[in-house]
């Protein structure tokens, strides 16, 4: 069974099943219609009703975790691809994306309402609860109820676990709500308190999801490796958070994290998508329409053409651009960062930027030469990369376009929001970076570990070993970690680009500072000024280099960007919540 068929086969009966209430135990239920008291019947039933919380969670504002591209219009800015926004991987600057830019620049204001993916989302919790106090009224054997009662369980756990992450303390609940219970009006559950539960929920999934629907997962339900790999993530969080936050017990969730992802190493069907092609390999499966049977993609979102659809291809220029920061992160191809590598060829030209790097970097960034190979922007003729100014196509604000998940198909020719192109929520090698990083946070990794996880990520891209002894980049000599987590570090950018990891990571290793660097894009040099004749942007002259750059926002009310390490971690919560119940508290340096 298939989201996109299943989710709309329940889409009226979650909001029927909460309202549906009768005290007189003598009152008749009408045979033709779904109540609560007739509905809890079959393992049917229960898997009916958790397909409305699959629903519920296609809301990727209000239930950010099963975070695909939103709906429409929305899609311009409710897409997991443009969560990289709040970092310093892109760098925006259309008036539609403000609240990125607000975020990235500190400069977040205390909202009267929820904010994109903030604090909301409550109505999916207590979906979850209602269903949890009623699965046990069906005549089934345990294993089977226990199977839906893990999946509830996961969804749950996982949404408290991002509430969590941007908000702290939150309000734990953990039963079916009405407007008179104590709970509404209750301070918020200390963190760890509620990361406990949230771990006791990731758990029980673990043990109790079956480790294949029979639903070919293509796309289809949340399987026990995706339960696996979903506590990895939100463990690894946890226990580098408490690291480097300070908390208890973080060595335990970094080994929960290490042992969950190493399941789904030794024991799942996923592996690395490697067709012996390191030119293409790497995005190839990102930019179709159809992907199924990938043996990389664990969890994926299926749009379809009268059924739910996006318009995400059409917005890539809203995103701004990849920046120097990031772009700069590749290795060149001798395994070294470009800070001491002999075989960097600097950034003069767009082409020499591309020299003798990594792979990934032109399957992730376009290389002038490759506009007509990936058909880009409709193959209307124009010569690319083009910046902000410049007349007609796409332009960037920074000189580097996005390629990494582009397809043309999906988007020449197309009406406005008929558009397929697939969210990829869960994918294998991210359980391979959560495990190298675990290992080596734990002070245990081994040669046999970067093998097991980094460095198949690199036989795709034939790039070298990752060995335990790498040298120290200078640019983060100061981030007060080895040189190898630098590199582990240095690998998720890489390889997780453009896929909503990279303000999180920032903020659980304690690096929001990074966030204070201004975006800077090519090199404001003489070819680059007469190649983008028309462009009309700022520039600042680099102090360490004496070579100028692009300066995103020079001039604009996003230029010097703050992070104070007492407030920007955690977002402000609303004030019209906190005026109905005032126990929440407000959390630190927004009053």
């Amino acid at each position: 069974m298939k989201i996109y068929k299943f989710i709309w086969a329940a889409v009226c009966l979650t909001p029927l099943l909460l309202l549906s209430c009768n005290d007189d135990f003598l009152e008749r239920y009408p045979l033709d219609e779904v109540s609560n008291e007739t509905f809890w019947n079959t393992e049917n039933d229960l898997m009916v009703y958790n397909n409305s919380l699959y629903h519920l969670a296609l809301n990727d504002d209000n239930v950010p975790i099963l975070h695909g591209h939103f709906d429409g219009f929305n899609s311009h800015w409710g897409s997991y691809w443009f969560l990289d926004e709040f970092s310093d991987n892109l760098a925006p600057r259309h008036d539609r994306h403000a609240f990125f830019q607000q975020v990235r620049a500190g400069k977040q204001i205390v909202p009267n309402g929820g904010q994109w993916f903030g604090y909301k989302g409550w109505n999916f919790v207590r979906a979850i609860n209602v269903g949890l106090e009623n699965y046990d009224k069906a005549d089934i054997p345990e294993d089977t109820r226990n199977k839906y009662v893990g999946e509830a369980r996961l969804l749950r756990g996982w949404f408290y676990a991002e509430k969590v992450q941007k908000f702290g303390d939150v309000p734990w609940v953990d039963r079916e709500l009405n407007i008179d219970s104590d709970e509404l009006f209750a301070a918020r559950t200390p963190r760890e308190e509620a990361m406990d539960k949230v771990l006791e929920d990731l758990n029980f999934a673990t043990e109790n999801i079956p480790d294949d629907w029979g639903d070919g997962n293509e796309p289809g339900r949340l399987n026990r490796w995706a339960a696996l790999a979903i506590k990895s993530r939100l463990c690894l969080y946890e226990g580098t958070w408490r690291k480097y936050h300070g908390g208890s017990n973080a060595e335990m969730w970094i080994r929960e994290a290490a042992e969950a992802a190493k399941e789904v190493i030794d024991n799942s069907p996923y592996a690395i998508y490697n067709t012996g092609d390191p030119e293409n390999d790497f995005n190839s499966f990102m930019r179709k329409i159809d992907i199924s049977g990938n043996p990389e993609v664990m969890v994926w979102r299926r749009y379809q053409l009268g059924i739910y659809t996006n318009h995400v291809q059409s917005y890539f220029s809203y995103s701004g651009g990849a920046t120097k920061s990031f772009v700069e992160d590749f290795l060149a191809t001798d395994g070294k960062p470009i800070s001491i590598s002999t075989l960097y060829q600097g950034d003069d030209t767009i082409e020499d930027v591309f020299a003798n790097r990594d792979p990934r970097l032109r399957q992730t960034i376009l290389h002038p030469d490759d506009t007509e190979k990936y058909n880009y922007d409709r193959g209307d003729g124009r010569d690319y990369p083009r910046v902000v100014g410049m007349s007609g196509g796409f332009t960037t604000t920074t000189g580097y376009h996005i390629i990494k998940h582009y397809n043309a198909d999906d988007m020449i020719g197309k009406a406005y929001n008929t558009a397929e192109s697939p969210a990829i929520i869960l994918r294998y090698a991210e359980v391979l970076l959560n495990y190298a990083e675990a290992k080596a946070e734990l002070g245990e990794i081994t040669q046999g570990d970067l093998d097991l996880s980094i460095n198949q990520l690199r036989d795709r891209v034939n790039m070298p070993h990752l060995m335990m002894d790498p040298p120290m980049d200078p640019r983060y000599a100061n981030d007060g970690v080895s040189p190898l987590i630098v590199e582990i570090r240095r690998e998720r950018r890489v390889e997780l680009f453009l896929e909503g990891f990279r303000y999180n990571d920032l903020k659980r290793w304690k690096q929001g500072k990074k966030l204070e660097i201004p975006d800077m894009g090519v090199q404001w040099s003489p070819e680059n000024q007469a190649r983008f004749e028309g462009a009309t942007v700022q520039t600042s002259v680099d102090p360490e280099s004496g070579k100028t750059y692009i300066d995103v926002y020079k001039g604009t009310d996003w230029a010097n960007p703050v992070f104070d390490e007492a407030k920007h971690y955690l977002w402000p919560l609303p004030l019209d919540d906190l005026a109905q119940n005032p126990q929440l508290v407000q959390n630190p340096g927004y009053n």
